[in-house]
C-alpha cells in the first residue's frame, strides 16, 4: 500500500503521489524566488543571459547552501512533474536538464563571476557546492 506500484512497465503510482508533487513544485517556486529576491535585495543583475551585469556577488542567505539555487529550484518543478506524470522514462529529462544547465549556463556563469569577482568568487565556490 505505501510502495511503488508498477503501471504498464513504465509508470509508478503511490499513496499520496498528489501531495508530494505539491511538495516538491511549493519547495522549488520557494527556493527560486528567495534566490531573485537575494538579486533584487543587493540591487544586482539577475539576467542568467549576461552575468556581466552581476555588480555584487551574493553568497550569504540562500546562497550559503547551494550556488545556483534559482536552477535547484527549476529542478525541483521538473521533479515534481517527473512524479506527477509517474513515468521512469522521463528521469532522461532531468538528467538532460542538470547537464545542459551545468555546462552550457552554470560554467560560463562562472569563468565570468571569476573575472569580475576574482578571489572572493573562487573562495565562495569552495565554500559552497554547485548544486546542493
Amino acid at each position: 500500500m505505501y510502495g511503488i506500484t508498477k503501471v504498464n512497465g513504465t509508470h509508478f503510482v503511490f499513496e499520496f503521489q498528489n501531495y508530494f508533487v505539491w511538495i516538491l513544485f511549493l519547495i522549488g517556486i520557494i527556493i527560486g524566488l528567495i534566490a531573485v529576491f537575494s538579486f533584487y535585495k543587493a540591487k544586482t543583475s539577475v539576467d542568467p543571459l549576461h552575468p556581466t551585469k552581476a555588480s555584487k556577488l551574493i553568497s550569504g542567505g540562500i546562497y550559503k547552501y547551494t550556488r545556483n539555487p534559482m536552477y535547484l529550484g527549476m529542478l525541483l518543478v521538473l521533479v515534481a512533474a517527473f512524479v506527477k506524470f509517474g513515468n521512469y522514462i522521463n528521469i532522461t529529462v532531468l538528467v538532460a536538464y542538470v547537464w545542459y544547465i551545468t555546462n552550457f549556463q552554470i560554467k560560463p556563469e562562472e569563468k565570468t563571476l571569476t573575472e569580475i569577482f576574482g578571489k572572493d568568487f573562487t573562495d565562495y565556490c569552495k565554500k559552497v557546492r554547485r548544486w546542493i
